[in-house]
């Protein structure tokens, strides 16, 4: 993962030359205790710095100039605190590249009802000021985030700290690799899809290698590499006596530390965000990758099986987004159900490759046989999610644009214990119910290769779609099918109009 340290949002304060200097010099203070307050917040993961008092045009077009040219600024966070006539921000915001949060607050929370007077009201204008810039973002059409409330309060802290994830999701994502390793599993729809659009739309590039250049990194680790890294994992994992040193299957065990220190390799030689495996290409691999794709996706690598670039980088993008909060992100996939009439259950799985930030506890490493791809026996880790809250998201690619699909779902847990599956396990209840969720999730195009997040929240998913400019769909406990289904029928128009028309030729 990339160094999410250097990141930084910088606020911005709109006001005008007609208060007079005193007037300004105090818009300036009270801005800076603002922006120390929101920088100090726990729930904002991300270096607030004040920036400027905005009181010109030609001083607001220079500042958006350079925030478009600092790599570490991630968004903007603008609060009008005077009247600030909204024409001085045309220029700057039609070359402004980067994100924009509305702070919609004022300095004093309380009106001082006694001694209020007209000096008091004309440096506390906010209720003017913002709805002046609020009018011309509406009519420039520009995606931003609109927060409203006192800027001590945590329910603002808590909304500007989502919009900073995405935020600071979105700014990984610029320039960021994907590696398909192989191609996607044979006839496959959904693991298709356009990347000279994605990288269009979303800022990273999807490129293909073919598996023997895993191969060659993998047979070029060292014997003692290999004996340290299996020395690790039976300090970090309860190992199942096989496959410890003495143990008549520690080879595959030493197979599986080989292949991990192999792709670790390929990935930071290619400056990889994210990368693709694919069982139907695994010549020159003694096994299918299991654990070695597991550990790495733990430490922030995104991943999706059987070619699916899409949900790798999602992976990716939602690891940055919840770096740092309770709860992992995974890609899994909805395997199974649970259709019992008391009430119907999701088993989320795979064949291999879940990730342990999503471990209840320490996960038992084993082996098992796995009767498709054709090689070896591959060691894995095997756990339990879990229970709690959580979401699943996928990006669908319809042709013609990119479609963000949200479920929310509680994890609940395996109802028996599953002595014979020796994958990870992840049991939950989709949202608002399983018949209202799945149809919803079909007539979406959802996939059956979700991330699943308990970090990730559905509103810095939706920060996220408003950032990228895509459509995203909601299923949660209001949801019906009747009304997704009206909602996407409105959004194929709107999507439609939005984007216009293109003509080759």
């Amino acid at each position: 993962m990339k160094d999410l340290s250097q990141y930084e949002l910088w606020f911005v304060t709109g006001s005008q030359h007609l208060y007079g200097p005193e007037a300004l010099a105090k818009v300036a203070e009270n801005s800076k205790k603002v922006a120390a307050a929101l920088d100090r917040s726990p729930l904002i993961p991300t270096v607030v710095r004040f920036k400027t008092v905005g009181e010109t045009p030609e001083a607001i077009r220079s500042l958006c100039l350079e925030a478009n040219g600092d790599a570490s600024c991630i968004g903007l966070v603008i609060w009008c605190h005077t009247f600030s006539p909204a024409k001085m921000w045309i220029g700057g915001l039609s070359v402004l590249d980067k994100p924009i949060l509305h702070l919609h607050t004022q300095f004093y929370r309380d009106l001082p009802w006694s001694s209020i007077d007209m000096d008091y009201m004309n440096l506390h204008q906010a209720a003017h000021g913002d709805r002046e810039f609020g009018f011309l973002c509406t009519r420039m059409r520009l995606n931003r985030k609109v927060v409203v409330g006192h800027w001590e309060d945590t329910e603002v802290h808590e909304r500007i700290g989502a919009w900073t994830r995405a935020a600071r999701g979105w700014a990984a994502l610029q320039g960021s690799k994907v590696c398909r390793i192989g191609d996607n599993m044979r006839e496959v729809a959904v693991t298709e899809g356009d990347k000279v659009a994605a990288q269009s739309r979303f800022g990273y590039s999807t490129n293909g290698y073919g598996v023997g250049d895993l191969v060659e990194r993998v047979n070029e680790q060292s014997e003692a590499d290999v004996d340290a890294l299996c020395d690790r994992y039976c300090d970090e994992y309860a190992v199942v006596d096989s496959l410890v040193k003495g143990g008549d299957r520690h080879e595959s065990l030493r197979d599986g530390a080989r292949i991990e220190l192999g792709l670790r390799a390929f990935l930071e030689a290619n400056d990889a965000a994210a990368f693709t495996t694919t069982f139907e290409d695994l010549h020159g691999l003694k096994q299918l990758p299991g654990l070695a794709v597991q550990r790495v996706m733990a430490d922030g690598f995104g991943f999706g099986a059987e070619g699916d670039w899409k949900t790798a980088a999602l992976v990716y993008l939602m690891k940055v987004m919840g770096d740092g909060l309770d709860g992992g992100t995974s890609f899994i996939e909805d395997y199974t159900y649970h259709l019992h009439p008391d009430g119907a259950k999701v088993l989320g799985s795979h064949m291999l490759e879940v990730c342990p930030s999503i471990a209840a506890a320490k996960p038992a490493l084993e082996i098992h046989p796995l009767g498709i791809g054709g090689k070896e026996d591959p060691v894995r880790l095997v756990f339990d999610v879990a229970p709690g809250t959580g979401l699943n998201a996928v990006v669908v690619d319809l042709g013609s644009r990119f479609r963000l699909v949200v479920n929310d779902v509680d994890v609940v847990g395996p109802e028996e214990p599953l002595p014979l599956l020796p994958v990870a396990r992840a049991v939950w209840n989709a949202r608002p119910d399983f018949k209202t969720s799945a149809a919803s999730w079909i007539h979406a195009g959802g996939s059956h290769h979700p991330v699943f997040s308990q970090g990730v929240t559905a509103e810095m998913m939706e920060d996220f779609a408003t950032i990228a400019g895509v459509e995203m769909l909601h299923i949660n406990e209001r949801s019906s099918v009747s009304e997704v289904k009206k909602e996407l029928r409105m959004n194929e128009v709107y999507y439609h109009a939005n984007q216009g028309f293109s003509f080759a030729g």
